[in-house]
């Protein structure tokens, strides 16, 4: 199993964030889907610019305070965590991802992959709040 973290201070309201990050059917702000399909309540399925459908199943739901979902796709298999936490500054929101992946040559790539996806995923979800 591989795990990569990521924190980030957000200068918007805790309430804010997690509508923008938990509104699946508004995908328009992330820069590397093109699509997204609600499956029921706690499944949806991502549709990438690049690669595989990634499959998601929501585990947790604790409303402005965490969320967490399994997912998978030909690729992988693993598990999200994100935390929202109000500050003085706006909101700190923290996720892990821990992954498994089923074709070994991938074992070289993935670290690096996950570090640059959520880099994106920050920068994208920053440039949505300016614009919410």
């Amino acid at each position: 199993m591989i795990t990569s973290g990521k924190k980030a201070m957000l200068p918007s309201e805790r309430s804010k964030v997690w509508k923008v990050v938990t509104s699946v059917e508004h995908y328009t702000w992330r820069s590397d889907l093109r699509g997204t399909e609600i499956l029921c309540e706690n499944q949806f399925l991502e549709y990438p610019k690049r690669g595989p459908v990634t499959a998601f199943t929501i585990t947790t739901v604790e409303p402005c305070n965490r969320w967490e979902f399994d997912m998978e796709n030909t690729n992988m298999r693993g598990h999200w965590t994100g935390l929202f936490k109000q500050t003085e500054e706006g909101t700190e929101m923290e996720f892990t991802e821990t992954v498994e992946v089923k074709k070994r040559f991938l074992k070289l790539f993935v670290k690096g992959y996950l570090k640059r996806q959520q880099t994106r995923f920050v920068s994208d979800l920053k440039k949505a709040l300016e614009k919410a």
